[in-house]
C-alpha cells in the first residue's frame, strides 16, 4: 500500500484537532471509501476530503509526465488548496502526497531557465511557497517516490514526513551550478545533521527512506 494509504488509515479517526494530531498506528480502515471530492477545480492538483468524517484534506500533486515538477501554476493551486481546507473547520489535518514515480521531482527548471538575478531578487522568488509551512493544521508529507530539491524542500515544509519504500530524497541542484532555494540549506541540516545536509547539497547524492529515517528526516518508514 502506497504511503498516502498508510496515513489515511492512521488519520481515519477522532485524534484530530486544528493544532496538532495525535497518529495512531492501529488498524483502521482505509478511509479512500468515505472520500468526496472538494468544490475547486485544479489542473495540477487532485484535492479531496477523506475520512469516515471527512475530517482529512487530500492533495495529491498531479503531474505524472513531468514527475510532479512544481510550476508556478501547481503552487499557485496548492496555495488556494491549502486556504480552503485551513478555512474548513471540519478538516482536521491535510495530507499532501504525489502520484506515479514521484512526490516531487523538484522545481520546473524549464520555467526558470531564463530568470536573470535581477527578476529573482524584484519578484520574491519562490516567496509563495512558504504558504506550505504557515498552515496551522497539521500538514503530513506521504512521499513515495523522488522527492528532490524543491521537492525535498517542500516535503520538509510539512510537520510529518512519511516515507514510503521507494522514497529517495536529495538536493541535487549543485549538479545546475546552485543551491537549494526554498529553504533546503537551512531545513536539511535540522532534519539530518549538517554533516550529511553538506554532503546532499555539495554532492547532490541522495538518500533512501531507510537513511532518512535513521538520519532523523522521515517520521515513519512506511
Amino acid at each position: 500500500m502506497a504511503a498516502s494509504g498508510r496515513i489515511l488509515q492512521c488519520l481515519s479517526s477522532n485524534f484530530l484537532s486544528k493544532r496538532a494530531v495525535t497518529v495512531s498506528l492501529k488498524s483502521y480502515r482505509y478511509a479512500a471509501q468515505y472520500s468526496t471530492t472538494a468544490p475547486s477545480t485544479y489542473t495540477h492538483l487532485l484535492v479531496e476530503k477523506k475520512g469516515e468524517k471527512q475530517e482529512i484534506g487530500l492533495i495529491q500533486l498531479n503531474r505524472p509526465k513531468a514527475l510532479n515538477a512544481l510550476c508556478d501554476e501547481l503552487m499557485h493551486e496548492l496555495r488556494i488548496a491549502l486556504d480552503e481546507f485551513e478555512a474548513d473547520d471540519q478538516i482536521g489535518a491535510i495530507v499532501l502526497t504525489g502520484s506515479g514515480k514521484a512526490f516531487a521531482a523538484g522545481a520546473d527548471i524549464k520555467q526558470m531557465q531564463d530568470l536573470t538575478f535581477k527578476k529573482v531578487v524584484s519578484g520574491n522568488f519562490l516567496g509563495h511557497w512558504s504558504r506550505v509551512s504557515d498552515v496551522t493544521k497539521p500538514v503530513i508529507a506521504a512521499v513515495n517516490g523522488f522527492a528532490l530539491g524543491g521537492g525535498c524542500e517542500l516535503a520538509m515544509m510539512c510537520d510529518i514526513i512519511y516515507a514510503g519504500e521507494r522514497a529517495s530524497f536529495g538536493q541535487p541542484e549543485i549538479i545546475l551550478g546552485t543551491i537549494p532555494g526554498a529553504g533546503g540549506t537551512q531545513r536539511l541540516p535540522r532534519f539530518v545533521g549538517k554533516s550529511l545536509a553538506m554532503e546532499m547539497c555539495l554532492t547532490g547524492d541522495r538518500i533512501t527512506a531507510q537513511q532518512a529515517l535513521q538520519a532523523g528526516n522521515t517520521y515513519k518508514f512506511a
